[in-house]
């Protein structure tokens, strides 16, 4: 899913902006893929929302001072998601002539992709098919990625501005499942997202086995990223606007606390221990509580809608577990009380890589680790 690549760096660090901080892991690319550095800073309000940039040039100056005091490489890998990425899975005939194979994507795109491919940079790639059966041509599944060009230039221009060089933007959601590949039972793979300059393809993914089951992957932060993928394939990903950033604003606008407050408050209270055992202000431990009981209700129902429009798909395969990652996958109780309601298998995880760091930062470094590695 290569959209944008430039010259292959030694060392890359992922990049992954939420709305109250910059996460960044660099991974030298010498055969492993190693951590060769860190860092997670706080992100002033109002400078990223909903999975977008607000403010150029709050955000061009938190890049620059994150670089500069944490002496990252400058080669960086950025992951985007929001709603101004379209993925859709796609059945075609085979075709084995490429340029007749892209007409035929774009084709069929016009009707499935919701944004004018005009302003949209365009890629594909091929996930698995239907072989051919006595009367019938053989069939393929190819994942389309559709991104707004203006939407990849908001975030170019200030990291540019930072001194930074971008080497690829890729989907959020394809640097969480290759961070997770082979983690436990969980294994995956993604590819690279939009720039302005069309590049080539990635190299093609393996093809699943009948055998590999499907995981859908979630990392909860500011929003809500998901995808499913089989084996090395993703086959849906989707983001939600549902996240801590919305559960932590209703918190603060309930309360006196600051937003970056109400967030600590929420993983204080969390959904394990009784409230009444809970240190602190009873009135804040009680609202904090009752605020992440309804976000939990609504990323639980965000949860179900992106399984059941996933599973309406032609080519779904059904998920039978949920892989968690990201800053609220540390939330006392969260993972446990998802799995009461969703009746699917969850668990919390991050790579081996970020075993060096504890629980919280392994989870925020998850995604950005992702990003960094090679395809």
């Amino acid at each position: 899913m290569q959209l944008t690549r430039k010259k292959k760096a030694s060392a890359v660090v992922g990049l992954d902006i939420e709305a109250g901080s910059i996460a960044a892991a660099e991974v030298k690319q010498n055969g492993g893929a190693p951590v060769g550095g860190a860092a997670i800073e706080p992100l002033a309000p109002g400078v990223f929302h909903e999975g977008e940039v607000a403010d150029t040039d709050g955000l061009a100056e938190a890049l620059k001072s994150l670089f500069s005091k944490h002496k990252l490489s400058k080669q960086v890998r950025l992951g985007v998601g929001n709603q101004r990425v379209i993925v859709r899975t796609l059945r075609l005939p085979a075709i084995e002539d490429p340029k007749e194979m892209d007409a035929a994507i774009r084709f069929q795109a016009q009707e499935q992709i919701p944004m004018p491919l005009d302003q949209a940079v365009l890629e594909h790639q091929v996930v698995g098919g239907v072989p051919a059966a006595e009367g019938t041509q053989p069939q393929l599944d190819v994942v389309v990625v559709a991104a707004r060009q203006d939407m990849v230039r908001s975030f170019l221009e200030p990291i540019r501005r930072a001194g930074l060089e971008p080497v690829g933007v890729d989907l959020s959601a394809f640097g969480m499942i290759r961070a997770l590949a082979g983690v436990g039972a969980a294994e995956g793979a993604g590819g690279s997202g939009p720039e302005e300059v069309v590049g080539s393809p990635a190299q093609p993914l393996e093809t699943p086995g009948p055998q590999d089951e499907a995981v859908l992957y979630c990392n909860l932060g500011d929003v809500m990223n998901l995808a499913v993928a089989r084996g090395r394939s993703c086959l849906f990903t989707r983001v939600s606007s549902v996240g801590l950033e919305g559960i932590a604003a209703r918190l603060s606008s309930e309360t006196d606390l600051s937003v970056e407050h109400a967030v600590q408050w929420l993983r204080h209270a969390g959904l394990e221990a009784p409230v009444e055992e809970i240190e602190g202000d009873p009135a804040l431990v009680a609202s904090s509580r009752r605020v992440l009981e309804e976000g939990l209700g609504s990323i639980v129902d965000e949860l179900r809608l992106s399984l059941d429009y996933y599973g309406a798909q032609e080519s779904a395969v059904p998920a039978g577990r949920i892989v968690l990652c990201g800053p609220g996958s540390t939330l006392p109780g969260l993972s446990a009380r998802m799995e009461e309601m969703l009746g699917l298998s969850i668990a919390a995880s991050c790579p081996p890589a970020l075993a060096g760091f504890d629980t919280s930062d392994a989870a925020r470094l998850t995604l950005p680790y992702g990003l960094a590695l090679e395809h």
